[in-house]
């Protein structure tokens, strides 16, 4: 099955770097990609295919990262609800021992294709949010994981837990509604694209959780 994805999104996607990353490049879709014959005809309400776009504060994460690799060199990073896994990219980039959660298999093997196709390592890691936070993790990079109410619920009592477990997190938003503000620190804020990254009209901040 694994396999059958891979090749799925090597044959339908195209690999190209990022526009405001331009050292990193991912396999991402396109108006030819067809990306709806990935879906289960069983299933009623397939996941979207998050995985094959970039976000804007994935994007945001991942270039404050790259500035700032003395945040993660050496530590052991998680890239929480990774999608394509440019998060985790970008930290093993940076000398961090990277691993990523992500529950659709679409997403998990598109994160090994791009990870080798940028000859790095990082490791897919199982974890359910609503569980104890990992025993093996320093610190928690999460992007774009406060986009609709439902996760928000779950996320911020997840990563707070993983907070005062000692284990540090950052966060990457366009300042969506259901971001919890009030309990983050702006670090950084950069101009990157969104879904499709035709342009750098939307800014991605990067937040750190109190």
């Amino acid at each position: 099955m694994t396999q059958d994805i891979s090749a799925f999104i090597t044959q339908n996607l195209e690999l190209r770097p990022l526009l405001t990353l331009p050292t990193i490049s991912l396999y991402l879709a396109h108006e030819r990609s067809r990306l709806s014959r990935l879906a289960d005809p069983k299933d009623a309400d397939p996941p979207p295919p998050y995985w094959a776009f970039t976000w804007a504060g994935g994007l945001a994460l991942a270039q404050y990262i790259m500035g700032h690799s003395e945040l993660v060199a050496g530590r052991r990073v998680l890239d929480l609800g990774a999608g394509s896994g440019l998060v985790a990219i970008a930290a093993a980039r940076s000398g961090a021992i990277a691993s990523a959660a992500e529950r659709d298999p679409h997403g998990r093997a598109a994160i090994a294709l791009n990870a080798a196709a940028n000859g790095v390592e990082v490791s897919l890691l199982d974890l359910d949010i609503i569980g104890l936070p990992p025993t093996d993790i320093d610190l928690i990079l999460a992007g774009d994981v406060f986009y609709n109410p439902e996760i928000a619920t779950l996320m911020l009592p997840f990563l707070t837990s993983c907070r005062a477990a000692g284990i540090d997190v950052l966060i990457g938003d366009p300042d969506r509604r259901d971001l919890p503000v009030d309990r983050l620190e702006l670090v950084a804020s950069y101009a990157v694209g969104d879904v499709g990254e035709s342009d750098v009209s939307r800014v991605g901040n990067v937040y750190r959780l109190k």
